[in-house]
């Protein structure tokens, strides 16, 4: 198989003028995309590949003009750039559909109408809206609500809906017509929850000062429940409308008669704030979650506690009953789903994947599976039996806030803060397994010390060593049980160092891919570590308050260094590496001896928490930045050279000759002249995460908006944008000799960048750089600047998500 590779481009190449290599062509190219070959830059004009697999492929400015695509998949594909004009593609398949546009700020809820027709979305931007399910358009925008919607619901029969706000009011409104029929009035703060009564007659709704009962017909206010000592938090009716069951925020459960308004029970035992409950179906028990990271079932007439469901590591955020009622789903802020069996409270499946907080998660309507969703803007599919992820969909850029499963079809439905509602295939057949390894978020990139290898470390705990030539990766080191920070290579490129949230740092050697050293000790997440400039030594610090010196060959800890009273964010040896400086939460910078570990400067002038620091290229100044300043001190003297205030400073950087300081905000970077403090220049950028200088006349800046600006210093004006990655870029790196970029995303990708004739630090208008590869499995589908002239075969809604995404017709 030494030229398989080659020969299965050549079978692509000859399809272009027979028809009968159509079947080997489409195999061909759906072997290379499953061995994740990049197929970016090809000329595949006239190619003919019907039915093609080419899910995650990287298929940046390739040509596909005049191709027959006919049911190729391009599920989260990458295809910024491509030319599909006068392409046949007829059936193809993307796996999402277009997402519905209207709202202008975040969505916090989505619900299918009872009858599955309609779609209701309730947002931040004041309106709730209401969508036909099957052409997916815009039914009524429901205006009325000064203030952020906090909840809406269809009333049983489908005809109504009622809402509430944090304006004090609740409002009910016609579906058929789109029209307010009804204003409740009444409460004197932010009315959290509402909803209807199972016959439609009655509303209840609570908020910060008492919990009302309205007739639905009269307006009236039927009831009017006080007693608890501080506000309600939610309130549902019984299954038989004749009690109401509510939580507040002093951890307790309470239930009402609705017809005479006297409390009939008082729930105790949760520790903290309750944040969730519901009755079984037939009223003989309720159930609660809360943040004390316990589920507790009650008995309903006499308020006995039945069963304690314990097994999440933090608090949980909801519940739900499968639709027989004999399994409870949960899903926590510690980042898993869990399934409970009801009668005996035994804990079934514990299901694992995100990276982040769950914020929602459901039963599909047979109760076979689970999908949830996440502050790691990813929607997860779960088999019940198994426990197994069965799908991972991506393209949210932001948290995902809901999510539901369509009543009657493979689809779901997610909002997410980024605006948007989108829609799922979840009728995926035929998957193909990826030869690589599966990445998740880079969270930093680095090149080695000789430029020939990239170490990177990703939420998926794992860090991995790659080869710059081909980009094939090397090594994976694991060990770690959480999130991994960071990662860097020793002075002299022999070892591996990495940090994790899991507290504990690790020493790994880079040819055997062994675990050489474990370093314990540190009591809270780690923010940093820096080795010394010989390797001997490292220095970390934490959460925890403290910075910790290490000894590289025996593992131990030398030296404790406190003194910080909030978190220490920074640390590093001094050239002389007798010295250690560091910067804190505290508003301070501190000078520490690294033999005695006393304390010997402490540099102030921030007025805020600081965020981090930088070191000059000699060595003999400091120059750090808060939220509100950027101070530049010497460090022999101790004395502060000036202060500066300006606004949401990301990051700060020497020149090489250390003349100048370039701080980022969110918009922006600023060249200051080290000396006098004073401004030399503003580039005008966007959502700037980070910068690094290329040489004193070039910066590079990394975005939030998944963006890569090179920018010349003395004109103030961008260079070229290198665009690509579809997610935050985490962390970029310049080899050592200038001729290349590496890049780290959060859409799970690596990117190398270089230029064809010169190095990235020598790029002009004229010449470009660009990538030379990309690793990892791309997050979400990808349509910048795509053509589609001319197209054969694409239906409406095809051409509405693709212009959504970018492309042009």
């Amino acid at each position: 198989f030494v030229n398989l590779k080659s020969r299965l481009f050549r079978i692509i190449e000859s399809s272009k003028n027979n028809e009968n290599v159509s079947i080997a062509s489409a195999n061909a190219i759906t072997i290379l995309n499953s061995a994740n070959v990049n197929m970016h830059n090809r000329n595949w004009s006239n190619i003919k590949i019907p039915y093609a697999i080419l899910d995650h492929a990287f298929l940046e400015r390739t040509n596909f003009s005049n191709a027959n695509l006919d049911n190729v998949r391009f599920y989260q594909t990458l295809l910024n750039k491509v030319n599909f004009t006068n392409a046949s593609m007829n059936n193809i398949y993307f796996g999402e559909y277009a997402y519905l546009e209207g709202h202008s700020d975040r969505i916090v809820k989505i619900k299918f109408s009872p009858d599955g027709t309609k779609i209701l979305s309730c947002s931040w931007d004041n309106t709730i809206r209401i969508w036909d399910v099957s052409s997916r358009k815009q039914l009524h925008v429901l205006e009325g609500h000064s203030g952020e919607i906090t909840t809406a619901n269809f009333s049983h029969d489908g005809s109504k809906i009622v809402s509430c706000s944090r304006d004090n009011s609740i409002r009910i409104w016609d579906v058929l017509s789109g029209q307010q029929i009804k204003l409740l009035e009444g409460h004197s703060n932010t009315v959290r929850s509402a909803e209807f009564s199972s016959d439609d007659s009655k509303i209840v709704s609570c908020s910060y000062d008492a919990i009302r009962i309205w007739d639905v017909l009269s307006e009236q206010k039927i009831q009017l429940l006080q007693g608890h000592s501080i506000w309600v938090a939610s309130v549902k009716f019984s299954p038989d409308n004749s009690k109401i069951v509510f939580y507040s925020a002093d951890k307790s459960i309470r239930v009402w008669d609705v017809s005479c308004g006297t409390q009939l029970l008082l729930l105790e035992g949760h520790k903290y704030e309750i944040t969730g409950l519901q009755f079984i179906s037939d009223g003989s028990k309720i159930i609660s979650c809360s943040w004390d990271k316990t589920i507790r079932i009650w008995d309903a007439l006499s308020g006995q506690q039945i069963q304690l469901l314990e097994g999440h590591t933090n608090g949980i955020k909801g519940i739900q009953l499968s639709s027989d009622g004999s399994k409870i789903l949960s899903y926590s802020v510690d980042k898993t789903i869990r399934v409970w069996d009801v009668l005996s409270g035994k804990q079934l499946q514990v299901l694992e994947g995100h990276s982040e907080s769950v914020y929602a998660a459901k039963f599909s309507f047979d109760d076979s599976r689970i999908v949830s969703s996440s502050g790691d803007c990813t929607i997860r599919l779960w088999d019940v039996s198994s426990g197994k992820q069965i799908q991972l969909l991506e393209g949210h850029s932001s948290d995902i806030d809901d999510v539901e499963f369509f009543p009657n079809e493979s689809k779901i439905l997610s909002c997410s803060a980024d605006n948007t509602i989108r829609i799922w295939d979840i009728s995926l057949e035929k998957k193909i397994k990826s030869t690589e390894s599966y990445l998740d978020i880079i969270t930093a990139v680095e090149f080695s010390p000789d430029g020939s290898k990239i170490v990177s470390s990703s939420a998926d705990k794992t860090v991995r060593l790659w080869d710059v030539q081909s980009g094939r990766q090397i090594q994976i080191f694991e060990g770690h049980s959480d999130y991994i920070k960071g990662a860097l290579f020793s002075p002299d490129g022999s070892k591996i160092l990495s940090y994790s949230n899991d507290k504990t740092i690790r020493i790994w050697d880079v040819l055997s891919g062994k675990q050489l050293q474990l370093f314990e000790g540190h009591s809270d997440q780690i923010s940093n570590v820096q080795f010394s400039s010989d390797g001997s030594k490292l220095v970390s610090c934490s959460l925890d308050k403290t910075i910790r010196i290490w000894d590289i060959s025996s593992g131990r800890q030398i030296l404790l260094l406190e003194g910080h009273s909030n978190f220490v964010i920074y640390a590093q040896f001094l050239p002389d590496e007798y010295k250690v400086i560091s910067c804190s939460f505290d508003t301070t910078i501190r000078l520490w001896d690294a033999l005695s570990g006393k304390q010997i400067q402490i540099f102030e002038g921030h007025k805020d928490y600081v965020s981090g620091m930088k070191l000059s290229p000699d060595g003999s100044k400091i120059a750090s930045y808060s939220d509100q300043t950027i101070q530049v001190c010497d460090i022999s003297s101790g004395k502060q050279i000036f202060l500066i205030e300006t606004a949401d400073v990301t990051d700060i950087k020497f020149s090489p000759d250390g003349t100048t300081i370039a701080s980022s905000d969110k918009n922006t970077i600023r060249l200051w002249d080290v000396q006098t403090g004073k401004q030399i220049q503003i580039l005008k950028g966007q959502a700037i995460r980070g910068i690094i200088f290329l040489d004193s006349s070039k910066i590079i800046s990394y975005s939030w908006d998944s963006t890569i600006i090179i920018w010349d210093i003395y004109s103030g004006k961008q260079i070229q944008a290198l665009e690509g990655h579809n997610g935050s870029i985490y962390s970029i790196n310049l080899s050592p000799d200038g001729s290349k970029l590496v890049s780290g995303s959060s859409d799970k990708t690596i990117r190398l960048w270089g230029c064809s004739n010169g190095k990235i630090v020598d790029v002009t208008e004229n010449n470009v750089a660009d990538y030379i590869w990309s690793v990892g499995i791309q997050r979400g589908l990808s349509m910048k600047n795509s053509i589609w002239k001319s197209t054969k075969g694409l239906k409406n809604e095809q051409k509405l998500l693709v212009k959504q995404r970018g492309g042009i017709f």
